[in-house]
């Protein structure tokens, strides 16, 4: 069975970048809250 790769879009990622250069939270609280991979951040 294969999966759908999930496509993410501009404004997402861009929300994603800006939060992890802000530094409030880690790395990996931000992968939990957006569903990804703490590396994917």
């Amino acid at each position: 069975m294969s999966r759908t790769r999930r496509v993410y879009g501009k404004e997402f990622k861009a929300k994603v970048v800006l939060e992890a250069l802000k530094e409030t939270e880690t790395l990996e609280v931000l992968a939990k809250k957006y569903e990804l991979l703490s590396t994917r951040i």
